[in-house]
């Protein structure tokens, strides 16, 4: 994660695990499950055994077999999309009882999603417990056109839909769950700086 002034900016302080709560539910992609390895090692089994983890990534059979090995007691549910993810996360948001501890690990749209779920059923930001771990790429939203381009690794970036060439900005909603691109040549037009890939 690069640092920044901007205090929309996400901090991801690292997962550490609630040993009071009742139940617990992890999201992850495959970068994330070693961070979500280290929770589990540093609580009891009981707080595993109190933990449902909905794994978002493809994986070969024989690498969720691992991670389950990893991850036990845990219960693991492999889910091949984040999207699809983010759809079971809401489900069991929507049965979930009081005392549960929400916690994300993986890339910043993962955690941008689970933080947005989280909110859509009243649980606050902040007491959801974060790290982010592999890849730097951004989800961002055209302020001009409101199109949301997925998987931004350069800086600046075409808007797939307006075509705009857009700076991408730390400026951060939790609403969106995207970074905010703005016209880079606003003031001078085609006075565009060379493509950066600063977020591999």
């Amino acid at each position: 994660m690069t640092l920044s002034t901007i205090k929309s900016r996400p901090i991801y302080p690292g997962l550490t695990p609630d040993l009071n709560a009742r139940s617990n539910i992890i999201v992850s992609d495959r970068a994330g499950a070693e961070a979500v390895a280290e929770l589990l090692s540093r609580a009891d089994e009981n707080f595993a055994k109190r933990t449902t983890v909905i794994l978002a990534d493809t994986l070969a059979d024989k690498d969720r077999q691992a991670i389950a090995r990893e991850l036990q007691p845990a219960t693991i549910e492999f889910i091949a999309t984040l999207a699809d993810g983010i759809a079971r996360l809401r489900q069991l948001l929507d049965g979930a009882p009081m005392g549960l501890r929400l916690y994300a690990a993986g890339s910043e749209p993962l955690i941008g999603f689970v933080v947005q779920a989280g909110g859509d059923f009243s649980i606050d930001h902040l007491s959801i417990r974060t790290e982010h771990r592999g890849t730097l790429m951004r989800r961002v939203q055209c302020v001009h056109c409101k199109t949301f381009i997925e998987n931004v690794t350069t800086n600046p970036v075409k808007c797939s839909h307006c075509g705009i060439t857009l700076l991408v900005r730390d400026h951060y909603s939790r609403r969106l769950a995207a970074f905010q691109g703005v016209c880079i040549d606003a003031e001078v037009p085609g006075d565009i700086p060379p493509t950066e890939a600063l977020y591999q």
